[in-house]
């Protein structure tokens, strides 16, 4: 076999043994790890953005109805919101008598009573109302210290657009609202003061107490008929939905509470709540 001289040392290497060594060599120089540039300590070091912590929580964004049906929520301007009409009921300045009485429970009244026209009325612990038919109906104060016998009834508003009467009930602990008929006098309880669509056909109640827990916080969806109100749905939420305002018919912007690093926080979201 014919030899070649490769290193001037005098060593022989066969040429068939030659050509079965490049494979080899070729096979190691691919699997050699690839040299990564140092870094430059006079730039900083990157890091890669965590996602804000309300974004974590799935649950802050999809309401969950009974039968499966899931409503987006989606986050809104604040300055669209405050925009959006107030409801009917809220009154936005505080008069010169409920400042010095400190917005007391009884001098808010007495104020709201002077407007109520002769249908309401209020005679010691007794709240008076007349609806179109039937007889008075009596709403009577009980200031025991009683956990389950304490309970006050307060006029609030009258919601023309709906035809309702808003009271609100104060319990030992907590309390809830009343919806009464200026018509028949039927008494609806609902989670807090509605805020009503433009166009009268629907109202919803929203509540955030995610604090103290002694009211249920979520959201209720009512629809007006001719014989009377009709919820559509209601979903308790661990996170608060505060103070609803309509978009449009259909949609509602709203302040979400909910917990962050051990406090409570609020962002303004959108929902669709009427199909």
């Amino acid at each position: 076999m014919k030899t070649v001289t490769l290193m001037p040392a005098g060593r022989i290497f066969s040429k068939t043994w030659m050509l079965a060594l490049i494979p080899l060599a070729a096979c190691s120089l691919r699997m050699q790890p690839k040299e990564m540039p140092k870094p430059d300590p006079s730039q900083p070091a990157l890091r890669k953005a965590a996602p804000r912590p309300v974004y974590r929580w799935a649950h802050l964004d999809t309401l969950v109805l009974e039968g499966g049906r899931v409503l987006q929520l989606y986050p809104a301007p604040p300055s669209v919101y405050e925009r959006l009409p107030a409801p009917e009921w809220l009154q936005t300045a505080a008069t010169a008598e409920a400042e010095e009485n400190d917005l007391d429970i009884a001098a808010e009244e007495r104020r709201r009573l002077k407007t109520a026209g002769p249908r309401v009325r209020r005679t010691g612990r007794t709240l008076l109302l007349q609806p179109a038919t039937g007889k008075p109906l009596r709403f009577v104060d009980n200031p025991a210290e009683d956990y389950e016998a304490n309970i006050a009834y307060e006029y609030v508003a009258a919601l023309p657009s709906i035809r309702h009467w808003l009271l609100s009930v104060h319990l030992y602990e907590g309390g809830y609202y009343l919806l009464v008929s200026q018509q028949t006098g039927r008494r609806t309880q609902v989670w807090s003061p509605p805020a009503v669509a433009p166009d009268g056909r629907h109202f919803v109640c929203g509540n955030s107490d995610v604090l103290a827990r002694y009211e249920p916080s979520g959201l209720q969806v009512w629809e007006v008929e001719a014989a009377g109100l009709r919820m559509l749905w209601q979903r308790q939420t661990e996170w608060g939905l505060n103070q609803p305002r309509w978009l449009d018919n259909r949609t509602i912007l709203f302040g979400q509470d909910y917990f962050d690093n051990g406090d409570v926080d609020t962002r303004v979201m959108r929902l669709a709540v009427v199909p």
